[in-house]
């Protein structure tokens, strides 16, 4: 796809779909993005402004289970999510973090799209080069935005096979992660 250039004084912001990423890596390749490798290669050399992580947290969240208890691995689970945004922390990201929403008929609703588009939107005025890190094609009009709006460069990094064909064809430069040396681990329990 295009290949963008990178200068060393270009301001960069990068906004990850960690729910995006995580069930593609976990599905396509058995494995966990490693997210301080995927920042160092996507920023380069350029200087990084913000780094946004956006995640939902299930922790601490009571689903209406008919009176089931929870189950000692499943207590397990809920700190294996805290040690996830630890680690995403420790990778150079800031999280911002809602609540999985558990509606009474079992639905449950967890989505930071519109949160993503309003925060890259509201800080494009301070950045040369947005790169969004997902493969969701409902970014399309945030892209177009970005780029005709507000006159940036808008990369795009996803798992290829899982990214919209869209989203690839319309960011100034797709990176696909799964070409990134050690930017997926292998080995380790997937839940």
């Amino acid at each position: 796809m295009k290949a963008g250039v990178n200068y060393a004084n270009q301001r960069v912001g990068i906004f990850v779909d960690v729910q995006n990423l995580y069930h593609s890596a976990k599905n396509l390749y058995h494995g966990r993005v490693n997210y301080a490798e995927l920042i160092k290669h996507l920023l380069g050399d350029r200087q990084l402004i913000r780094a946004m992580a956006y995640v939902v947290k299930s922790e601490g969240i009571e689903p209406q289970h008919g009176g089931k208890t929870v189950s000692r691995e499943e207590k397990s689970d809920l700190s294996t999510e805290a040690a996830f945004f630890e680690a995403l922390e420790k990778a150079g990201l800031e999280l911002r973090m809602k609540d999985l929403q558990i509606f009474a008929g079992g639905m449950k609703k967890a989505d930071w799209d519109v949160g993503m588009a309003v925060d890259a939107i509201r800080m494009s005025s301070f950045l040369d080069v947005i790169i969004l890190v997902t493969g969701d094609g409902d970014f399309l009009p945030l892209i177009d935005y970005l780029k005709w709006g507000a006159g940036r460069v808008v990369q795009v990094a996803a798992f290829r096979r899982s990214a919209s064909a869209k989203i690839q064809e319309a960011a100034d430069e797709f990176i696909a992660i799964e070409e990134i040396p050690r930017a997926i681990m292998r080995g380790r329990k997937i839940d």
